[in-house]
Parts: C-alpha cells; structure tokens; sequence
C-alpha cells in the first residue's frame, strides 16, 4: 500500500473516531458529516489503489460504483451506504428543515464501520 493510500485510511479512521465521540455527545447532524468524510476517504484511498483520483465528490462516488460495486469487486451495498451517507450529511450540514435523527446516525455510524473494515481488509489483500 502506498503512503498516499494509507494517509486516506488515517484520515478515514480519525473521522470515524470523531463520528463516535460526536455520537456520545448528542450531535447526529455532526455525527453524519464525519460518518459520510470517513467512507469517502476510504472510497477515496480504495481508488488510489487502482491509480484513480477525481477532484469532486460526486466523481469519487461514481468512480467507486463503477469500480467497485458494478464490477462486485465489493458488495454493491457499500456504494448505497456512500450515497445515502452524502444524502445524510447534506441534511445535516446544509438542511434548515428536518435533521438528522439520532436513529439515523446511528444506522450511519454502523455503515461507515462496515465499509471501513471492508475497505481496510480489501486493501491489505489487494495492494
């Protein structure tokens, strides 16, 4: 793995710790901002892997799906929790009208521990 990669993975491990804390203080909108940037460093860092960089979220996202999901190199659920998890953290860092609930935050924090420990395990058994 190259350190570019396994800076991503830091940084995905250190928004997924932040998630958690943020958790246990009562912030759900919070906890999905840190929960979607966890998933997308690591979606980020599983492309670097293939050579692959995008500027926009909305690239990584699309990169990965197809580089992943539609390829069933990963299970294609991992490319819904990316997506629900941005739709998520735009409610909970733009929305003025419902927020994210603590439920919700709760099912986005289960998510992003899944697709990191799928991201971390793909990565040690294919770079």
């Amino acid at each position: 793995m190259n350190n570019q990669v396994n800076i991503l993975l830091e940084k995905a491990r250190a928004s997924l710790r932040a998630a958690e804390v943020l958790s246990r203080e009562g912030y759900p909108d919070f906890v999905a901002s840190r929960a979607y940037y966890s998933m997308f460093y690591a979606a980020e860092a599983l492309l670097l892997a293939r050579g692959l960089t995008f500027s926009s979220h909305s690239a990584v996202i699309a990169a990965f799906g197809k580089e992943f999901a539609r390829s069933k190199a990963l299970d294609p659920q991992f490319h819904r929790y990316l997506m629900d998890a941005q739709d998520f953290r735009n409610l909970g860092d733009y929305g003025v009208g419902p927020q994210v609930s603590s439920a919700q935050s709760q099912d986005i924090l289960r998510w992003t521990q899944e697709f990191l420990a799928v991201a971390e395990s793909y990565l040690a058994t294919h770079s």
